[in-house]
């Protein structure tokens, strides 16, 4: 594929026009319009719905310039910071992040990062769904516990764990009675929690009575007494230490692993590397109680 032709395609496409495009580049229209032809020739595909006045990418149009666009601008990203004599980060990072992470230590994360580097352009979506990195054009994505991927790399940055906690006005029962729970969401129907203590494995009734869609809600709620809950041990550390709230126990079950994770087939440029360089200056040592002394900080 003619990489020339290419860039030409995604600077029509970009533009929404060839004369628009031809304006913004300081190039003929007649140029671009023969250059992009010859792409749609090689390819045997239509890239654009040629009307009137209009010029509309068709379906694999779309999908050419999804895939392509951020691959050619890290490559004219990489020829100028090698021109210039350095690898200094500039441009667009798009990042993904989960909500609870979002909530609690993104802003100052993005702020700081932001200052750092002026010349980089952060912009950072939450949201706990699985994205399609390359077709949503992001440069990394933060995730827990992500199923294997093998078109994506990445690092592990934080761990963390989940405890049960509850208020302290409220007593932890005894027997077979229920106690009142706090859960996320509308899917988790357990009845029963099995919790670690030092003195070994321990089993307790559970009645949800109080279904929220987010942690903090889960947490503010669990504080006004409403029941216990599944929380993370960096939310509630806090808490545990002023005495607000009662540590009752440890869910069974493996750590929680925070990723941050980029595309396997694309460089790491330098906007994404010197992001993961921040995370692992924030969180040193990746630990629930240094996620939560940030958080405080």
């Amino acid at each position: 594929m003619d990489l020339l032709a290419l860039a030409d395609f995604n600077l029509v496409a970009r533009h929404g026009g060839f004369g628009r495009a031809a304006r913004a580049a300081g190039r003929p229209k007649a140029t671009l319009s023969r250059r992009v032809a010859e792409l749609e020739s090689s390819l045997d595909l239509r890239l654009f719905e040629r009307g009137g006045r209009t010029l509309k990418l068709t379906q694999e149009g779309r999908a050419l310039y999804e895939r392509t666009g951020a691959l050619l601008t890290e490559l004219d990203e990489t020829a100028a910071a090698i021109a210039s004599g350095g690898d200094r980060p500039r441009g667009r990072l798009r990042i993904s992040a989960p909500l609870l992470i979002s909530q609690t230590a993104m802003g100052r994360l993005a702020a700081g990062f932001a200052l750092r580097y002026p010349e980089v352009r952060l912009e950072v979506t939450t949201e706990d769904r699985a994205v399609d990195m390359v077709e949503e054009g992001y440069d990394l994505v933060i995730r827990v516990d992500p199923d294997p991927d093998e078109n994506l790399v990445g690092r592990i940055f934080l761990r963390d764990r989940l405890v049960v906690v509850a208020n302290t006005n409220l007593k932890r029962p005894t027997g077979q009675h229920a106690v009142p729970a706090v859960v996320r969401g509308a899917n988790d129907q357990a009845s029963v929690w099995e919790m670690t203590l030092p003195r070994g494995k321990s089993r307790i009734a559970v009645d949800p009575v109080l279904r929220l869609s987010s942690l903090i809600m889960v947490r503010d709620a669990v504080r006004a007494g409403v029941g216990a809950a599944h929380l993370p041990l960096s939310l509630v550390s806090h808490d545990l230490a002023a005495g607000t709230l009662a540590h009752w126990g440890d869910v069974d079950g493996p750590e929680i692993a925070l990723w941050a994770l980029y595309p396997s087939r694309r460089l790491l440029n330098a906007r994404v590397s010197a992001f993961l360089d921040y995370l692992k200056e924030a969180f040193p040592m990746g630990t629930p109680d240094e996620l939560a002394a940030y958080v405080a900080g």
